[in-house]
């Protein structure tokens, strides 16, 4: 995969099945557009796939409880906001019911498939292209009022600024009514689900409807009709994706206390009766909620489960009591990534990808249905395994270019620290595979799916045994003829970009050069000026100002003496571009070859979600840079 070949990928998302329909969005970049465009797909349950929508952008399909309706968010211009589309499963054409200034959230059907719920922000008047007095023209964005912020959980990155549009819950029937909402802004909403009898809704919101800062959530019910928000269920941490059962709610949970949110593994919960059961094991179990809620099925629930880089499609009977991860069925995503899934009765559905494939659509316990991963030559990830200094075992994946080498080799480190490099297809490694380099991948102490104490065991200690991790498997990889020890750089992108900076601080000598993107230099000053910073600084590293000094790489930076690039999003608001700033005139001025980048407009997010244009321009400077330095 080259960096042209972004625009050529097609990437399977959201699944939903009812009957003998199968629905899934598909995204492409488009650099020429500099956006993203795609559609729905109908994928027969016979196999093979046939396009069922057409517009710039469609998106989170979902098929209604009695299969009349398809509900859909679709973007019809470029740069437009997405809006709430309905169409009947049997074809015709869409009909739009939202019209909403900042767009709609995912819809949620109701039990008698006649009304749909979702989240949506609602600008304060004045604000963000709305008028505020009736009749005027909207100011323009900086001719805006001030802000007069009063909380620490002002904003979030790739969106901006939050309590002056705060989302609202809202529901809308199929009969062309404007959309209700059932909550007035005063706190926020996320993940609403119907109860079973469709009278009222469950949402999560944060404790005590948000009125001062804090990391719980707990979940809340509202009457269909509207009222007065009450406490359903309190967690003991953060509580998302609830989704109901004729005797409660199943849902998504961390356990902790105060800010120590950090590193904390998702477990299933259920609330039945009044009473509240864990049923998985919090060290063995860690849910992965971005491949969608739980999805009940009987007397069981579906759940996607990180496992040392796969994401598993699980089985969880609702009876048990903190099932262990060996406990529960495996029925897809061994070795492999699960993106999305759905159920409708025994038929259930999931997108699945492969380091070699962007993603099928299989039937589980089937066939697979249609895969979208067959525009591109891609390369497979080769499993390896490290032993740390202390004997533990470190796992990691290499990705080889085409040749018998010896190949010039790239560390790529991951962000988080609690995330993780697996079997799912990730394009960076294919474009520095394909521009000839290995890919070294590995998931050290601090990273997900291994359980709950190894995600933990940075806490306090970033800088220790993740370097140990880190290096342990880039050894292992080494020990291989066909890579060239002599010829390694380092890159990592946030934690990642830590990483790069520690190690080319503390262990230069093993390295030509070093990409370090996103990276938190500076715990003191990304304490106040990050949009997570009043928390988790603190989680991560503690409250005292030496330790966190101890912990930042831009302490070092005077060792530092390869050539490093410093690439940084001016928008980045989860690692701010004073995070790059700092660390760059630091090393300038120690007469270190350094070079800075920074894409305009970007936030956190550029290598996932950023501008096209920008993804490809980067991919293009990572290449020249190891060309440069690797050659």
């Amino acid at each position: 995969m080259r960096p042209d070949d972004l625009q050529s990928l097609t990437l399977p998302g959201s699944v939903s099945v009812r009957g003998d329909l199968v629905l899934v969005n598909v995204q492409t970049p488009d650099v020429t557009a500099n956006a993203y465009r795609g559609g729905l797909s109908a994928v027969p349950l016979d196999g093979g796939v046939r396009p069922w929508t057409w517009a710039e952008r469609d998106l989170a399909p979902r098929i209604s409880p009695d299969g009349r309706w398809v509900a859909f968010l679709r973007v019809a211009e470029r740069g437009t906001a997405p809006q709430l589309h309905v169409m009947p499963t049997g074809g015709g054409e869409a009909r739009k019911l939202t019209d909403l200034k900042l767009g709609a959230g995912v819809p949620v059907w109701s039990p008698d498939s006649t009304r749909l719920a979702f989240t949506a922000r609602v600008p304060e008047p004045g604000r963000y292209g709305t008028t505020a007095v009736e009749g005027e023209d909207p100011p323009a964005a900086d001719a805006e009022a001030a802000r007069h912020i009063l909380r620490l959980d002002y904003r979030i990155d790739d969106l901006g600024f939050t309590t002056d549009r705060s989302p609202r819950l809202h529901t809308v029937g199929l009969d062309g009514a404007a959309p209700v909402a059932l909550t007035d802004g005063a706190f926020d909403v996320s993940d609403p689900t119907w109860t079973a009898d469709g009278s009222a809704l469950v949402f999560v919101a944060d404790r005590d409807l948000g009125a001062v800062e804090t990391l719980h959530t707990d979940l809340y019910t509202v009457p269909a009709t509207g009222g007065e928000p009450t406490l359903l269920v309190q967690s003991r941490g953060q509580a998302s994706c609830p989704v109901a059962v004729p005797d409660g709610v199943v849902f998504y949970a961390t356990e902790f206390t105060g800010v120590h949110s950090v590193a904390r593994n998702l477990s299933l919960w259920r609330y039945s009766g009044g009473s509240l059961t864990r049923l998985t094991d919090v060290e063995t179990v860690d849910c992965e909620k971005l491949a969608g809620p739980p999805v009940v099925v009987g007397d069981h629930a579906l759940v996607a489960v990180r496992n040392r880089g796969a994401v598993e499609l699980r089985r969880v009977a609702l009876d048990g009591f903190e099932w262990t991860l060996s406990e529960l069925d495996l029925l897809a995503g061994e070795r492999a990534e699960v993106k999305s899934f759905a159920a409708d009765g025994d038929v259930v559905v999931a997108v699945v990808s492969w380091s070699d494939n962007t993603g099928e659509v299989v039937r589980v316990g089937g066939d697979v249905l249609t895969s979208f991963g067959g525009s591109l030559p891609l390369r497979p990830a080769v499993e390896l395994t490290g032993s740390a200094s202390d004997g533990y075992p470190v796992h990691g994946w290499l990705v080889l270019p085409e040749g018998e080498g010896p190949h010039p080799v790239v560390l790529a480190v991951h962000g988080g620290p609690f995330m993780y490099h697996g079997w799912g297809f990730w394009d960076e490694a294919q474009v520095y595979a394909e521009a000839g380099y290995a890919v070294v991948l590995p998931n050290p102490r601090g990273s997900a799916g291994y359980g709950q104490a190894h995600g933990q065991a940075v806490i306090g200690a970033f800088g220790t045994v993740d370097v140990d991790d880190v290096l342990s498997v880039l050894d292992a990889a080494l020990e291989r003829s066909d890579l060239d020890a002599d010829r390694v750089g380092v890159m990592g992108g946030s934690y990642g970009g830590f990483m790069t900076s520690w190690l080319a601080a503390h262990h230069g000598e093993r390295f030509r050069a070093a990409w370090s993107e996103r990276a938190v230099n500076a715990w003191d000053s990304f304490a106040g000026s990050s949009d997570i910073g009043w928390f988790f600084t603190d989680a991560y590293c503690g409250p005292s100002l030496e330790a966190q000094r101890a912990m930042s790489p831009l302490t070092y930076a005077e060792k530092v003496s390869l050539p490093f690039m410093v690439v940084h999003s001016e928008h980045d608001w989860r690692c701010p571009l004073e995070q790059a700033q700092r660390m760059f005139v630091a090393l300038r001025r120690n007469g270190v070859e350094a070079e800075m980048l920074l894409f305009p407009g970007e936030g956190h997010e550029l290598t996932r979600s950023g501008k096209p244009r920008h993804r490809k321009q980067r991919f293009e400077a990572v290449v020249e840079w190891w060309g440069r330095h690797l050659s």
